[in-house]
């Protein structure tokens, strides 16, 4: 189920993230480990989670994902391994809330698009949220659509 797009206004927000590209039948096989060394060099760093993970694709090809594995942070982390310090601007946004497995999430993009009559952000980056602290199909609650 996806909720109908809203204009929103974003706030900044200091993130702790990592940039992966992988191949698009890799994806479920690099964000436990990614979500895990993230919420390692926080921990080691004394610096508290604000927020759900989300991601953020910076640029969409249907055979690679381009995207920063990103949690949002109290303070600024110090760089570590493959854990890099962000900073997400503050923004209007379209956002919509999808409800369901894993497997309708790419289905729910699309439909973002049609929902905001069609509208395609030139940027093309999209922004997922995940309740849960490794993505497990029943239990994906996604913001989506362009930001």
């Amino acid at each position: 189920m996806i909720d109908t797009p809203k204009v929103v206004q974003s706030p900044e927000q200091r993130t702790a993230m990592i940039h992966l590209t992988v191949p698009r039948n890799e994806i479920q096989k690099v964000m436990g480990p990614g979500l895990q060394e993230v919420n390692e060099a926080l921990a080691a760093q004394g610096v508290q989670a604000t927020g759900p993970w989300f991601t953020h694709h910076r640029k969409m090809d249907p055979r690679v994902f381009d995207f920063e594995l990103c949690v949002p942070v109290s303070s600024t982390v110090t760089a570590v391994g493959r854990v890099t310090p962000g900073l997400r601007k503050a923004r209007t946004v379209a956002r919509t809330i999808y409800r369901g497995g894993y497997e309708g999430l790419g289905a729910a993009w699309g439909s973002s698009r049609t929902g905001s009559g069609g509208r395609r952000s030139t940027r093309r980056r999209i922004c997922g949220r995940s309740t849960s602290p490794a993505p497990r199909p029943a239990q994906i609650r996604a913001p989506t659509g362009p930001s």
